[in-house]
């Protein structure tokens, strides 16, 4: 782990000497690089804005009781109590653009793993019309593709894990085509390798394929980030509608790469053909946020006959600064709550997980530090077992420097 962050670290010593060397080549020695803190962190830009590097770091302190992760199993619900004071999240941000404002990079490395977890170049010269290649997380659904530090809740629902595309590498388009009135949209295309995050190869001549398209139709894009924070003078609704196809040895993507749902295992290369669509919305107004998914996967096993699993999930989420109807209402302070539910066979609608969560936040600096407290409820219905549920609380102070 050592070794690997002394390379990271020498990256960006040579990155910052090849900023001072163009630097030392101008005539106007007054002033050549202009260093500043913004919403990215500490920022040295050179006076013909033909470099910045842009250098964060963030962290997650959490503490949970009984146990941190969801449930996914029915044995989960009668396992010992593990109550948690962990640090969650240790990620060192850099990013910025070389040569022209146009050709920007991104590189995040999650140092409690060693991960690296994204690195990627993007041209960016015109609106409708841009360029990305190298890794990153996938723009499949809303909830995963909104950072971990700029979330509602201390972290993802329910359905996150049996759904999410999480980061692939390959290369991908997109942009905003802005019309008049209604006709505003943005999409995103991409060809990916499939196989998930770190794997530098593919198990077979088959590519996954992504597309995603968003139609914001009062004619105001909607960021990817969770609360109101912005407070939003106008309505800004979205609805977004994705699709993925993709054929590898997983049927599930996490932060660690590839890996397998409950009742599966890792397979032979191509074995599983996963066909999956999502439907969203979103919506912020004068401090109100909302934002919901709906979920369908097929997993078709091409090596046994084609048996064919259907899994759905859906949540709705949304929060309120209430300071806005009621004075008395700290300012800073917001509630929100959320509603997951997932059926992981549909052919077997008794079979039922849900997640309920009532979430706290307290903004002392927007999303850049921020303290977080939740409590959920989990159930677990299965046709032939008695129901489960179990109750969770969590805190979490989230801040980036």
């Amino acid at each position: 782990m050592h070794s690997q962050i002394k390379r990271n670290l020498s990256v960006l010593l040579l990155f910052l000497s090849l900023i001072s060397a163009n630097a030392q080549q101008k005539k106007d020695t007054t002033k050549l690089i202009n260093v500043s803190y913004g919403n990215k962190g500490i920022e040295l830009r050179t006076r013909d804005n033909k470099f910045l590097f842009q250098l964060q770091s963030r962290f997650q302190f959490r503490f949970s009781t009984p146990n941190d992760q969801d449930p996914l199993t029915y044995d989960d619900y009668s396992k010992d109590k593990e109550t948690t004071f962990k640090i969650n999240r240790a990620r060192l941000k850099v990013g910025g653009h070389a040569f022209e404002p146009w050709l920007k990079y991104y590189w995040e490395y999650e140092l409690s793993q060693s991960n690296l977890l994204d690195f990627r170049l993007m041209i960016e010269k015109w609106e409708w019309l841009s360029f990305k290649v190298g890794q990153w997380k996938v723009e499949y659904t809303r909830e995963r593709f909104i950072s971990s530090g700029e979330q509602q809740t201390v972290d993802r629902s329910l359905i996150n894990r049996p759904f999410t595309v999480d980061r692939q590498m390959g290369v991908e388009i997109n942009g905003h085509l802005k019309g008049k009135g209604i006709a505003d949209f943005n999409y995103w295309v991409a060809a990916l390798t499939g196989t998930g995050r770190g794997n530098t190869s593919n198990d077979d001549n088959n590519l996954m394929y992504f597309g995603r398209t968003q139609w914001n139709f009062l004619g105001r894009f909607l960021d990817f980030e969770g609360s109101d924070i912005e407070f939003h003078e106008k309505p800004t609704p979205i609805i977004a509608f994705s699709v993925l196809t993709n054929r590898s040895p997983y049927t599930r993507f996490s932060q660690a790469g590839g890996g397998s749902l409950e009742g599966y295992e890792n397979g032979l290369p191509g074995q599983y053909r996963v066909n999956q669509w999502n439907f969203e919305s979103a919506f912020m107004y004068r401090g109100f946020s909302w934002q919901s998914e709906w979920h369908t996967k097929q997993i078709i096993d091409k090596l046994n006959n084609n048996d064919t699993t259907t899994l759905k999930g859906y949540y709705v989420q949304a929060g309120y600064f209430f300071h806005n109807a009621f004075h008395w209402w700290p300012e800073h302070l917001e509630m929100a709550a959320r509603h997951a539910a997932y059926r992981p066979d549909n052919d077997f609608r008794q079979n039922l997980q849900d997640e309920t969560t009532l979430t706290f936040n307290w903004f002392f600096k927007g999303h850049k530090n921020k303290l977080t407290s939740e409590v959920s409820y989990f159930s677990f219905q299965d046709k032939t077992l008695p129901l489960e549920a179990g109750w969770r609380f969590r805190v979490q102070w989230d801040i980036s420097l």
